[in-house]
């Protein structure tokens, strides 16, 4: 097991990784002070079930390598939205159109929310 990671290193790791497969319309929820269950949501849209699975997939291999493991994954039976659970951070990847179908943005509108730019 390695050292212990910060919340900072491991929000911006997982956007990395998002990136490193593709992942599209990045948010970073602050819901310190909003919620007791998680510091930090990352959400992302995919394209296809595929794409869903393949940065879901990403991110569990290289985190594992780096001594991070998820405390709980759901959604791999489906693959139209995937959560990653981190204990400070819950990693949300969906199928654009089940996102746009759940809002979570309006769910959490009260959170401080940090958009990334699409590097492609």
């Amino acid at each position: 097991m390695k050292e212990y990671i910060s919340e900072e290193h491991l929000v911006n790791r997982i956007v990395e990784l998002i990136q490193s497969k593709k992942g599209f319309d990045i948010k970073i929820f602050n819901l310190k002070g909003l919620a007791s269950f998680a510091d930090f949501f990352i959400i992302c849209s995919a394209d296809a079930d595929v794409q869903v699975k393949a940065i879901a997939d990403e991110i569990d291999k290289e985190l594992r390598k780096e001594g991070v493991k998820s405390y709980h994954r759901e959604g791999y039976n489906t693959l139209s939205w995937v959560l990653l659970d981190y204990f400070d951070a819950v990693v949300h990847i969906f199928k654009k159109d089940v996102r746009d179908f759940y809002n979570l943005e309006k769910l959490w509108g009260d959170a401080e929310i940090t958009e990334i730019e699409n590097e492609f």
